[in-house]
């Protein structure tokens, strides 16, 4: 069996977001925000015709996946020193005493503990992991590359135990 990888860094394979990174209890940055890019490179058995698979099922994935995040402020729900709350219409962080409101439809809560680039490349990795048009590929192993600029990415890597 012949692997081949396929890296997929396309410019529109991207998305804007609102955030801050918490360092500790007490410490965290202001609010700010980056357009943040994503890679993805797959492991796949080079099939008689050339190809791996339609890899164009996977830029569809990974599309959809930045699109839904694109233009919010993004909140983790898995941090030890935020809360997410709601209240009197309002999506409220609250970290270190200081409660920080936001409109709804401005915010969007992610299943990590930060939000940094390795926490989202894990996030992406999961919902690739999870996505049902990738099984029976033959994939190997995925890797995903979240970039926050250049050179400053977190990168997040699963070799799947068996081909599909």
């Amino acid at each position: 069996m012949k692997l081949v990888a396929i890296d997929i860094a396309k410019q529109a394979m991207n998305f804007s977001i609102a955030h801050f990174t918490i360092f500790s209890a007490t410490e965290r940055e202001d609010l700010h925000g980056h357009n943040y890019q994503l890679e993805c490179e797959v492991l796949a058995p080079l099939g008689e015709d050339g190809l791996v698979f339609d890899y164009g099922i996977l830029k569809k994935v990974l599309q959809r996946h930045c699109d839904l995040l694109d233009e919010k402020t993004i909140l983790p729900e898995l941090s030890p020193h935020l809360q997410v709350v709601k209240e009197d219409g309002y999506v409220v962080a609250v970290f270190n005493g200081e409660r920080i409101p936001f409109l709804p439809r401005d915010v969007l809560t992610l299943p990590i503990a930060n939000t940094s680039v390795e926490a989202f490349a894990h996030y992406f990795l999961g919902k690739l992991m999870a996505e049902k048009s990738l099984l029976g590929r033959g994939i190997q192993q995925i890797t995903v590359r979240v970039a926050s600029s250049p050179g400053q990415k977190g990168i997040a890597s699963q070799t799947l135990d068996s081909v599909d």
